[in-house]
Parts: structure tokens; C-alpha cells; sequence
């Protein structure tokens, strides 16, 4: 997991995000605390279009009256509504604001954790007990005791929660329509192993602590379908503070809820950002917001692959600038070993490969991730073509070397910009290896073209094709892009 503020970026060299990996925020849409406490066997998913705008709920009402109580300071400038935002509950501009300007402040004692919850004795007691892969069960943990407690002080907060058995995650699709609209994107694969890790933390860890807490955890919020709701709901409404840079080697912090900040709606041009100091976190205006318009705040540097698994959503083309495509690294290898002839030549390349995998430049389950305008795995996948594509003589010599990127040549710099002047073996390879990965979609580029481009067409698509349209359309054009520069 990482900021929602700022999500630092990592090479996939270990495969898609797992569950540890995750935190962020999804569309708004409010929901009562009588129907998120309730929502334990509620399944299906929201659509997408809202509702007619309509008077605000008292949920608003409840909320800021909490605000008041808990010393969360809105600005007069803001308006918490449903009105005029892109998606649910979001924030809007009252009047105009200016680059610098405080939108909100957040007391510390206000954020919803582990260490603030009222059951936070005993979480910090049973700690050890209560460690798993993603990191997050302390603080679903503290969810699940407070969202069935009537008199919980964070109920005003919960109002404003999405309903659980609605939300739009993929996770929550029908598996055959999660794989026939998302081929080829990397999303069914990356779900199939967040079910898998949640289902194992479950049973393993949350369900024997319940159980052995039966004053704490009622019947009702015993439910696996519930702890998956909790975990999309944290996956997409977590904060998670950063370190601070002499701290990159400890533990990533532990995520934490944040109320206001968390009632953003995300674009990648956003003009709002969260700052951390010692007693508050602070919403602060990064360019100017003219009255009556929408504060975004950014959930990181995400491609709409990443925007859809984890919150549910993504940003229409050409809208979302983070985009990327990503080629598997195993695509590459198979497309190297497509042009082998015979037994002993894929022996050599084979040895290669291993060579590449104790650099730590490849991995089984890892991709070169491709973006509109940069490589963002500039490293392993020149690495990579260069090693794949060598003689045999220049690899003899290059195994020799203590540093494999001291020879490296400007011509052989893998930007974007630069690719049609690589080497002619890199270029095929790298060519191989993208029409490799467009023969993983369900549908070509001009198939999904003539559905974007007709709009009575588009129209007719549900929500989720809709969205999942976008998803690859933007995958597709960075890899056609690439297709034009290896030609």
C-alpha cells in the first residue's frame, strides 16, 4: 500500500499489486449505517450512472455536525453534495479558491485506525497474533467491531460510506464477465489473487479472533462476503501515511481511514493534496478552483488497469495521462524463443533468461510496464533486449562484467522517443513480443475503436462495458503506439 495522496510507483517486477500493495478511494455513493452494519449477505454490484440529484441527505447534515463535535475543520469555501460531482458523495467549490488555500484539517484524534478504535487495547495485545500478508487486519479488524456498535463514534462517518453491496469493483463481477470484458488487461489475474489472500486471511486469522471474542463481534459481522466488502472498501477509501525518507527500510505505515479526505473523487490532473503533520492531515488547494467546481484530490500515478481492480472506476480516453500497457516479461522470453532454431538454441537462451533472473531484472510474474510517454521499466527492459539479442561472444564477455550498464550506448537508451533508432534485433524482439500481447484481448483495436467512436453504440453498453472498454482501449493504443516505433 502507499499514500493516497502520493502512491509511489513500482516496477511490476514481482507481478500485479497484491492486497498488500493496496489502498486508495472509489466513487462516492452514501450509504446508512444501518446498511453497511446490515450489509453481510448483500451481493451484487452498483451501477454506474447516479441517481437524479436530489435534496442533500441528512447523512450530510449528521457528518458535519460531527465534524463540529470532533474539531475537523472545514472551510466556508467547500460543500460536501452529491450535486456537481462526477461520482456519489464528492467536495465542491463554493467559491473560488487559490493554489495554497487550507480546504480542510483532520485532527489525528479523528482518523479511524488500529490505534484509535475502541477495541485498540486489545489489537495491540494480540498484534503478533493478528499479522498477515496484506497488513490490513488490525484495522478491518477495528471496522468490523465499530460498524456494529450503535454507538460507535464514528457513525456520522459511516453515513456517508457507499453501500457494501453495491460497490463496483471487479472482484465483485460475475467471473465469466470479469474475464470476457477485462482479457488481456491484467485485472482477472490480479483479482483471483486478492480472493484467494482474503479468503485464506479470513478463515486463518479474522474468523478465530471473532470467535474467540464473542462480545465484540456479533453473529452478523461473522461473514466472509462482509470481510470482502470491508477489504474492497479499505482497498479503495484507505489512506496510508508515508514514511519519512531516513525511514525507507522500516515497515510500511499501517492504513488508516481518513474522514473528509476520503469523500474526494480522483482525476489524475488533480487540484487538491493531503499533507501530514504532527496533530493534523490538511486538504490542501494545489491550483486554482473556480466556484462551483469539483476538488480532486490524485490517488497516485494510476493507469486505468490499476483505477478499475482497486476503486472501481476508471478515467475515460484519452483523460487518463498515467495510462500504461504492459508487456509480460514471459511474453518477451516466448518471443525470443519463437525465433530459435532447434534444441541447443533454446539452451542458450534459456541460460540467458536465468541470467536475467539472478540480475533481478525479470521474474515468472513480472511485466515491462509500458506508459503514454516513457518506459517506466527503462532498466529491465534494456536489460533484457540487450542480453536476449546478444552473440554469443558479447554475452561471454558481459557475464563478465562487475557492472552490466557501464557499456550502455546513447543508441541503445530505451525512451520512448528513441525506440526506432535500437538496434534492428531489439526492435523485432521487442515487436515480437507486443503483437505477443494483443493476441491476449478478447477483441482488436478497430473492434474496440467502433464501439468508442459510435455513440448511440457506446450508449447501449452496461456500465461495466463501458469500463472496461476504456481499459483496454488505452492498453491497446500504447501497444500500437509501440508497433508503429519497432516497424
Amino acid at each position: 500500500m502507499a499514500t493516497r495522496a502520493k502512491r509511489r510507483r513500482l516496477p511490476k517486477a514481482l507481478g500485479p499489486p497484491a492486497l498488500s500493495q493496496l489502498s486508495g478511494a472509489e466513487p462516492r455513493h452514501g450509504a446508512h449505517l444501518s446498511q453497511v452494519a446490515g450489509a453481510a449477505g448483500v451481493g451484487g454490484a452498483e451501477p454506474g450512472p447516479e441517481p437524479e440529484p436530489e435534496p442533500e441527505p441528512e447523512p450530510v447534515a449528521g457528518f458535519l455536525s460531527w465534524c463540529g463535535r470532533v474539531g475537523l475543520e472545514l472551510s466556508p469555501k467547500v460543500a460536501v453534495t452529491r450535486q456537481g460531482t462526477v461520482a456519489g458523495y464528492g467536495m465542491v467549490a463554493r467559491e473560488s479558491l487559490q493554489p495554497g488555500e487550507l480546504l480542510f484539517a483532520v485532527p489525528r484524534a479523528a482518523l479511524l485506525s488500529q490505534h484509535t478504535c475502541s477495541i485498540r487495547g486489545l489489537l495491540e495485545r494480540e498484534r503478533s497474533a493478528l499479522q498477515s500478508q496484506s497488513g490490513w487486519v488490525p484495522l478491518l479488524l477495528a471496522l468490523l467491531h465499530e460498524l456494529q456498535a450503535s454507538a460507535s463514534p464514528w457513525g456520522p462517518y459511516f453515513a456517508l460510506w457507499p453501500e457494501l453491496g453495491r460497490l463496483e469493483h471487479p472482484m465483485f463481477w460475475p467471473e465469466e464477465e470479469r474475464r470476457r470484458l477485462l482479457q488481456g488487461t491484467g485485472v482477472p489475474e490480479a483479482v483471483e489473487k486478492d480472493l484467494a489472500n482474503i479468503c485464506t486471511e479470513y478463515h486463518n486469522i479474522v474468523l478465530p479472533f471473532m470467535e474467540a471474542h464473542p462480545d465484540l463481534f456479533s453473529s452478523r459481522v461473522r461473514s466472509l462476503e462482509l470481510y470482502q466488502q470491508l477489504v474492497a472498501l479499505v482497498m479503495a477509501y484507505s489512506f496510508q501515511e508515508p514514511l519519512e525518507e531516513e525511514e525507507d527500510e522500516k515497515e510500511p505505515n499501517s492504513p488508516l481511514m481518513v474522514p473528509a479526505a476520503d469523500i474526494l473523487n480522483h482525476l489524475a490532473n488533480h487540484n487538491a493534496n493531503l499533507e501530514y503533520s504532527t496533530n493534523y492531515l490538511r486538504m490542501v488547494a494545489t491550483q486554482p478552483i473556480p466556484k462551483g467546481h469539483e476538488i480532486f484530490n490524485t490517488y497516485g500515478q494510476m493507469a486505468n488497469w490499476q483505477l478499475i481492480h482497486m476503486y472501481g472506476f476508471v478515467e475515460p480516453y484519452p483523460d487518463n495521462t498515467d495510462d500504461t500497457a504492459d508487456i509480460q516479461m514471459v511474453t518477451v522470453r516466448e518471443a525470443a524463443l519463437q525465433r530459435t532454431k532447434g534444441e541447443a538454441e533454446r539452451q542458450v537462451l534459456h541460460e540467458r533468461w536465468d541470467f536475467l533472473c539472478k540480475l533481478e531484472m525479470v521474474g515468472e510474474e513480472g511485466a515491462f510496464v509500458i506508459g503514454q510517454k516513457e518506459v517506466l521499466t527503462k532498466e529491465e527492459l534494456t536489460a533484457t533486449l540487450k542480453v536476449l539479442c546478444m552473440s554469443a561472444e558479447e554475452f561471454r564477455e558481459f557475464k563478465d562484467q562487475d557492472e552490466w550498464g557501464d557499456d550502455q550506448r546513447e543508441e541503445d537508451s530505451l525512451t520512448i522517443t528513441n525506440i526506432p533508432k535500437l538496434k534492428a534485433s531489439w526492435r523485432q524482439l521487442l515487436r515480437d513480443s507486443v503483437l505477443l500481447t494483443l493476441q491476449t484481448y478478447a477483441t482488436d483495436l478497430k473492434t474496440d475503436q467502433d464501439l468508442l467512436s459510435n455513440k448511440e453504440v457506446y450508449a447501449r453498453l452496461s456500465w461495466r462495458e463501458q469500463q472496461a472498454l476504456q481499459v483496454r482501449y488505452g492498453q491497446k493504443m500504447i501497444l500500437h503506439q509501440l508497433l508503429g516505433l519497432t516497424s
